[in-house]
Formats: C-alpha cells, structure tokens, sequence
C-alpha cells in the first residue's frame, strides 16, 4: 500500500495538483487498493487529525495576525525599526529584516510577514537606489524569521504532531530568530556598504521616542501572550485566542485603523487562510496514518542507523534531507508527515526533541526562500516586479549566511534549548 501511496502522490505532484489534494487523493487510491480497509477510514482519520485542542491556536493566531495587518501595525513597526536602524549603511534594507523580526512575533506567519511588510518596503527600498533583486531577496529571508520568531503556526503543529510542548518549543525558538536576524543584519550592511546603497536621515532622540510610542501596543502584544504562557497563566491555545481580543481592542480603540465594514473582510481571510492549513493537516493526518500502518517509520530508522549510527552523521543527513524538501513542499504538510518518521530516530540517537523541532523548522523555513517552490520568493518577486531567477541571484549572499546559521543551530544544541533548560531550573 505505501508504494501505491507514493507512486500516486508523485504521479499528483508532477501533474501540479496542490499538495493537500494530492495527498488526500494519494491515500484515498491506496485505501482503495488495500481492500481490507473501509473507505470511511479516509474521513474518520482525516478528522480526527484536526480534532485537536492545540491546533484552534492556529485559526486565532491567523485572525489575530490579520486584525493588527489592518489595524496600522506594520507601518508602525516599520517607523520604529526606521528610527532605531534608519541611518545605518543599507538602511532601509536592515529596517526590513529588523521590522520583519517585531512582525514575526505577531503574525506566526512567514508568507504573511513577507506579504505585509513587503507591499511597503520593497518599493521603497528600490525608490531608493536599491537593486530590486537585493530588495526582493532581502524582504523574502527576512520573511522567514516568522515562522522561527514565536509565535509559530509551524512549531504549533510540530508540538502536536510530535507530543512536545508548545510553549517549549516557543521558548526555544527566540535565541534562533535573533541569531539568524543578527546575521541577516550584518549580510545587508556588508552588502550596502560594498554597493553605496543610501542610509536614511538619522532620526533624533525625540523622533525615536515618539515611534517607540507609537508601536508601543503592538510591541505589548508579544509580552503577553508569550509572557503569560511562561508565566502559567494560559496555555498556548488560549493565548491565541486573547491575541485575537487584543488585536480586535488595539486596531478599532487605539490605533482606529480598523473599519467595521472591514471585519467581513478580515474574517473572510483569516478563513480562507484557515481552511487551506487545516485542509493540509487532515490530508497529511491520513498520510501519517498510513505510513505509521504500513511500519514506514521503523524502515527509515533503520535506513539510517545503517548508513551510520553518529548523531551528527544523522543531523547532517536530515539537514540535507530537509533542505532539499523544503525546496518542493509546503512547510506545514513537510512537518506533519515528516516528524513522525524522523524524530523517533533522533531521540534514539539522544537529540532532544525540542532541539531537533527547531532544526526542522528552520530547515523548512529557508526552503521557503529557495526556488522552485519558495513562497516567500514568488511574494517578494512580484512585488518587486522581477521574474524568479533574478531575485535567486539576489539571495546568493543570504543563501551562505543561513547555512551558516543552521550548522550552528544544529550542532550548538544550547542555542535552542538553553532558555528552556533554564526556565526548567
């Protein structure tokens, strides 16, 4: 039956039929050819794969990240990163990765970060002398950081998927997010520096204080939810959904940027957004099923402790692995069906759950940079109005930095799970 599986699956892939329909469609032919298994197997397990207390954190995340995108939180973030970072070499570029990390601690979202701050910044920075492949390039890595950044809808399903606590792998994922924004940082300095792209007039004292005022509440909005989840006063899920109450307060009371003829509109796509993430959930629910059935999981650990029982063999591998995937595979489907096949073989191999969560994330994160298939490279490219290839090129000196930064995080363990450890003491 796996083999139907896979060769059909294949069979959609190449066919350009969407990931979650070939999926859904895979598995549904092999059930079919098994015969011993009833066909109302396919919808018990497809819901049963959503029917999960933590995964309602996602349709809030989105809804709260879509409330404060129309309630004048990206513009203001935007001044503030302006005002604290403006006048440095490739300013406006360094304002975008540093705007991207403020962003991603709101959104849980890598294509909605991207979305959101790109529409204003990529045209800006190409208004003013930068390249538009540098532009595109640099807006789409720093787009990454918001799946990394907590709060995460990928770490969310990962903690689900593999019985890791979210709130863990939340904490885990802050030293990483700034290590890889620090060295984005210092890519687009050295790069603006070399090309004589502008900086921005330096803002005074003053100036800056107004726009820390400015984006104050939308700098609170990650000290509470992440503070209260830490602080053991709601769990993630509901941290999700008191995101949502401050996004609605915040964009209609404080910052009066949200109309009530928008709230159709917002609730509309934070649905459509929901309903395509849970649609991959519950087709790559029924993969996992399937696999786990068919002793998939078993076949692979022992692939790999035959090639080599070394942990750092194994991570070494699965870097590679996972790269490659994300460069063909949407992140949320690659996490749901990938880790329960792969972290059975770390934690044999005494990699610590919660670090090897990380691994896969920013793994997948950087495939969303790469083409043929990188979301966030389609984003920017059009924005910027330039074909695929060109912006590739502008991610050249990006690509270097993040492999960089993944060796680290892979094999400095402390760098992900050190917080944790110390919240734990």
């Amino acid at each position: 039956m796996f083999t139907i599986l896979m060769v059909c699956m294949l069979i959609f892939f190449a066919l350009s039929v969407p990931i979650a329909v070939s999926i859904g469609l895979a598995s549904a032919i092999a059930l079919w050819w098994d015969g011993g298994t009833p066909i109302i197997v396919l919808v018990q397990r497809s819901f049963t794969s959503i029917d999960s207390f933590p995964l309602m954190a996602i349709p809030f995340f989105i809804l709260a990240g879509t409330l404060m995108e129309y309630g004048g939180i990206s513009k203001r973030l935007i001044a503030l990163a302006n005002a604290l970072t403006g006048h440095l070499p490739g300013g406006l570029a360094i304002v975008t990765v540093v705007t991207a990390m403020f962003f991603s601690a709101i959104s849980g979202s890598s294509a909605a970060t991207t979305a959101a701050l790109g529409s204003m910044l990529i045209p800006a920075m190409i208004n003013r002398g930068y390249h538009a492949n540098f532009a595109g390039a640099t807006q789409a890595v720093s787009g990454e950081l918001g799946i990394i950044i907590p709060p995460s809808i990928p770490m969310i399903l990962y903690g689900v998927t593999a019985s890791v606590s979210i709130g863990d792998l939340f904490l885990a994922g802050f030293v990483p997010g700034i290590l890889i924004g620090f060295a984005l940082i210092m890519t687009v300095y050295v790069v603006s520096k070399r090309r004589g792209y502008t900086r921005e007039p330096k803002k005074s004292m003053p100036e800056v204080f107004q726009a820390f005022k400015e984006a104050f509440w939308a700098l609170l909005m990650p000290v509470i939810i992440l503070g209260g989840i830490y602080g053991g006063i709601f769990t993630p899920t509901e941290a999700a959904g008191i995101a949502v109450g401050y996004a609605f307060i915040v964009g209609v009371v404080i910052y009066r940027e949200i109309k009530i003829k928008q709230i159709v509109t917002i609730l509309t796509q934070s649905s459509i957004t929901t309903a395509i993430i849970m649609f991959i959930i519950s087709t790559a629910g029924l993969f996992g099923w399937i696999i786990t059935r068919e002793n998939v999981p078993q076949m692979v650990a022992e692939f790999f402790t035959g090639i080599s029982s070394n942990p750092i063999i194994f991570l070494l591998l699965v870097n590679l692995f996972l790269l490659i995937v994300g460069m063909f595979m949407e992140t949320n489907a690659s996490i749901i069906i990938l880790a329960p096949l792969l972290l059975p073989v770390a934690m044999q191999m005494g990699i610590d759950p919660v670090h090897f969560g990380i691994i896969m994330i920013v793994n997948l994160a950087l495939g969303m940079c790469t083409p043929p298939l990188g979301v966030n490279l389609f984003i920017s490219a059009q924005l910027a109005k330039i074909r695929l290839d060109q912006i590739s090129v502008g991610m050249l000196p990006y690509y270097a930095v993040l492999l960089v930064t993944l060796l680290l995080l892979t094999f400095i363990p402390q760098l992900s799970i050190g917080l944790v450890q110390l919240f734990k003491s």
